[in-house]
């Protein structure tokens, strides 16, 4: 018999060490090829995002404008009844004394009265407007803050990938997988939800 049983364990750790790397290997592929995806989807998402949120802020910012209109229309309306009131006041004033009220400032309260409805209608017509506009830009900003939320998932789905490259475990990276999946899913949901 034999002293000692013959086998070559240099071979045998060349085989196991290949098999490690190979295995390692397509870890890291997978970490690597996942990371550049998210990380191109979160650019795009990103991107939707900020274009949101200036969407809405030139929506608010026309809200405010047509606010604006609607006050400096609402003024012009109480100048109207004010005048109005000026001219009624006169004319008490002329029957008052006993003295006909001129035609002309008769005629005065009637016509500014008249003015007034126009100028309402138009008020109110700015102030719909306003609204309308408002309303798109909260609608778009609760669209930004949905897509601010999946780019933080995407993120952290990164960052896990990152994590699971450095410790080699699938369990990072079945998280990032998540995390990931749920960003987009996120995302898409909105873009859908908020067309």
């Amino acid at each position: 018999m034999p002293d000692e049983i013959e086998f070559d364990t240099d071979k045998l750790r060349e085989t196991i060490d290949h098999e490690i790397e190979r295995s390692d290997g397509r870890l890291l592929r997978l970490v690597a090829l996942t990371t550049a995806i998210l990380a191109a989807v979160t650019a795009v998402v990103s991107l939707h995002a900020g274009s949101t949120v200036n969407e809405a802020l030139v929506l608010k910012s026309e809200a405010t404008q047509l606010q604006a209109r609607a006050s400096d229309q609402w003024a012009y309306y109480q100048a109207k009844g004010i005048k109005g009131a000026v001219a009624a006041s006169a004319a008490t004033a002329y029957a008052a004394t006993g003295r006909p009220t001129p035609d002309s400032l008769r005629l005065v309260p009637a016509r500014y009265a008249a003015d007034q409805v126009s100028i309402q209608a138009e008020a109110r017509k700015l102030e719909a407007e306003r609204d309308v506009k408002s309303a798109e830009a909260d609608a778009l900003l609760a669209a930004h803050h949905h897509l601010a939320f999946a780019v933080a998932l995407l993120q952290v789905a990164i960052a896990l990938g990152a994590v699971a490259a450095l410790t080699q475990q699938r369990f990072a990276l079945a998280l990032s997988a998540l995390s990931g999946l749920a960003g987009i899913i996120l995302a898409l949901w909105t873009a859908v939800r908020h067309q």
